[in-house]
């Protein structure tokens, strides 16, 4: 938990009279006494702007293991055998062998009943229970260890599903066990004659274990000898959020910031270095079975393709957020497809967005209804391409994409990768994409970005910004303090931006390709960091009614803030919500004044909510996931004009509860 910070602030000011200061490279806030400052609210509805309702949202990549291995809640690595590639014998990896030579041989061979998914795990036992090749203890077969362990939590269900060949009597134990196989948590043989299992059948059944294990593994063991074939082995939670196969515990991460928009499936990995190893939605659809997966070769791993295109929309239509498709506009990091032969993709685009959103008797909406969802899905948002505009035919390709979309959905809004400067009524757009990645002190002179934005055309989507370099670490607070800032200058900047998201989103502590993320996980663990934290102080702002500021400070500059008026959907209360940031390691007596207010504030019912930290450098972790977390306090005697402290290297809220008689948002 974090330092109280009453006591931090009294500790630390006591080591600043001794030391008289402390350096950066020691990352220590430092206490320097109070500034005195005027931070002025108009909050006249004459100079009030409404937001756009999908100002914030979140951003999905295949990177770090976000979904494989992550968000998507199947606990089986390479469950169809397939990473290893379509010839055979292949490598199996992650599954392991139980048992020696004399034992048991495995393999692969291309005997699927799964067109597009051919290899299968073929087991040759050579031991029985019996005889002079008696096999060891447990039988022999393989496990798999999922992604670095599989959680199994006790009382829970886990859907079990595989499929069985054989011409040879059967008898396979399918086990939940440790880590090192000693000790099951759960099990269920599966018997058959030698007729049973002659043809590729599917068993289904649930296990529910008797204990607790964050590093389990899944065992298919056997005692009979003779020859078995298995695919598509899959272990799935019972209970994932909204009974659509995402793990509870990050998709509620995601819910709690209350996003209005989901951009999917990613950037690089949408395009992935070579056009064979892209994002083709196609292949994403359908009985997860059927899919063929494919290697993430931008970020160096498989995936099974279980979270698929029909699974980005449902998790949007879960979180109340309207999908933004990356649709790879045939380039990738290293090949490019010509303006004269990219017909056949345009082509499949449109097949996808009548996926999404056709009737369920059209060719492709009658998929999207087969798999459970019979009422389109609502998709307004495409975004063309990742950040290709300087690429040879990306300009050529995209007046392809617009003009075949627009032709059949006119609604839908169409993101240009190209920026503002380039868009014209030659080269149309709805919106244009725009991404920053900068140091904490780059991203903090950042606010002030759009200031100068011409104020008519297209909008801009932010849909990646992100502070890197070295004061970045794994997720430190003064990183989360510059993206603050620099969202405070979007929201006085919304009327050219239209929605702003972070990226990346998730981070397996495991396979760390990108740092630093928002959410941090394990097999069993989570949690958030600093900058997961701060977007906490912004999910108010779709919608809401933006009031301008201006704050003074003698000789220091490294503040900015901004005011919004927002309405609780609990209870309909309206509210005043002021964000200051406070970048610098100063401490600041502000005097804030509010004008304009059409009725008062009430004296009680609002609060304080503070970011921050002893040491600007500070990281939440695993040990301490809320060492850098809001902490919330009464606002006593609220009213128009009042004094307030901030402190050094810190977000502070202030919602200060309205009189609900005359006030009203635009």
């Amino acid at each position: 938990m974090a330092v109280p910070r009453a006591y931090a602030g009294h500790r630390l000011r006591c080591v600043l009279v001794v030391l008289c200061a402390l350096c950066w490279a020691s990352s220590s806030v430092r206490f320097v006494a109070g500034q005195a400052g005027q931070l002025s609210v108009d909050a006249s509805p004459q100079t009030a702007r409404k937001m756009p309702d999908k100002m914030f949202g979140i951003f999905f990549e295949e990177i770090n293991h976000a979904g494989a291995g992550g968000l998507w809640a199947e606990l089986v690595s390479n469950r169809g055998f397939e990473a290893g590639g379509p010839n055979t014998p292949s490598n199996i990896d992650p599954w392991f062998i139980i048992g020696n030579e004399s034992s048991i041989i495995v393999g692969t061979d291309r005997t699927s009943c799964f067109e597009r998914n051919p290899v299968a795990l073929r087991m040759e036992v050579l031991c029985g229970s019996k005889g002079t090749n008696v096999c060891p203890s447990g039988g022999v077969g393989v496990y798999n260890p999922g992604y670095w362990g599989m959680n199994i939590e006790r009382r829970k269900g886990y859907k079990v599903s595989l499929h069985i060949r054989s011409s040879d009597a059967v008898s396979l134990t399918i086990s939940l066990t440790s880590s090192d196989g000693l000790h099951k948590l759960a099990s269920r043989t599966i018997t058959g004659g030698k007729k049973q299992f002659a043809n590729w059948t599917k068993i289904q059944f649930r296990l529910y274990s008797s204990q607790n294990n964050t590093n389990s593994r899944l065992q298919i063991t056997t005692t009979k000898t003779g020859v078995v074939w298995l695919d598509q082995v899959s272990v799935m939670p019972s209970d994932t959020y909204m009974g659509h196969g995402f793990r509870k515990d990050l998709a509620s991460m995601l819910a709690n910031l209350k996003p209005q928009f989901l951009k999917f499936p990613g950037g690089n990995y949408a395009m992935g270095n070579y056009l064979r190893n892209a994002f083709h939605w196609g292949e994403t659809v359908g009985p997860w079975e059927e899919r063929p997966g494919h290697v993430n070769d931008a970020w160096g791993y498989w995936t099974d393709d279980g979270l698929g295109f029909f699974e980005f929309l449902q998790l949007a239509e879960d979180l109340g957020a309207s999908p933004v498709w990356v649709v790879n506009d045939g380039a990738s990091i290293n090949e490019e497809v010509p303006t004269a032969i990219i017909a056949s993709l345009v082509k499949d685009v449109v097949d996808g967005i009548e996926f999404a959103r056709g009737g369920a008797n059209t060719t492709w909406g009658s998929v999207r209804a087969a798999m459970g969802h019979p009422q389109p899905f609502k998709l307004d948002y495409v975004s063309i391409g990742n950040q290709e505009c300087w690429m040879l035919y990306y300009r050529g390709n995209y007046q392809k994409f617009y003009s075949a979309i627009k032709a059949a959905y006119p609604d839908i809004n169409i993101i240009s990768s190209c920026d503002k400067s380039t868009i014209s009524a030659s080269n149309p757009a709805d919106l244009y994409d725009v991404h920053v990645y900068a140091s904490s002190a780059n991203m903090f002179s950042r606010t002030s970005m759009f200031d100068n934005t011409p104020r008519s055309g297209p909008k801009a989507i932010v849909s990646e910004y992100a502070v890197t370099g070295n004061d970045a670490g794994k997720g430190t607070l003064v990183a989360a303090l510059a993206e603050a800032a620099f969202l405070v200058g979007l929201e006085k900047n919304s009327d050219v931006v239209e929605m702003a998201s972070c990226a990346p989103l998730f981070v397996n502590d495991n396979d760390r390709r990108w740092s630093p993320d928002a959410i941090v996980f394990n097999s069993w663990q989570h949690y958030g960091c600093p900058n997961y934290w701060m977007l906490h102080f912004f999910k108010d702002s779709s919608g809401a009614t933006f009031h301008p500021t201006a704050m003074q400070v003698s000789n220091y500059d490294q503040m900015v803030a901004s005011a919004i008026t927002w309405q609780s959907p609990k209870d309909k209360s309206t509210y005043l919500k002021i964000k200051v940031v406070n970048f610098g390691s100063k401490a600041m007596d502000l005097n804030i004044t509010v004008t304009g207010l059409e009725s008062g504030i009430k004296s009680s019912g609002s609060k304080k909510t503070v970011l921050t930290s002893a040491a600007a450098l500070d990281e939440n972790s695993f040990e301490q996931p809320e060492k850098v977390a809001p902490v919330s306090s009464p606002v006593a005697d609220a009213k128009q004009q009042m004094g307030v402290s901030v402190s050094p290297y810190s977000l502070t809220s202030f919602d200060l509860l309205l009189e609900p008689s005359k006030h009203s948002i635009i």
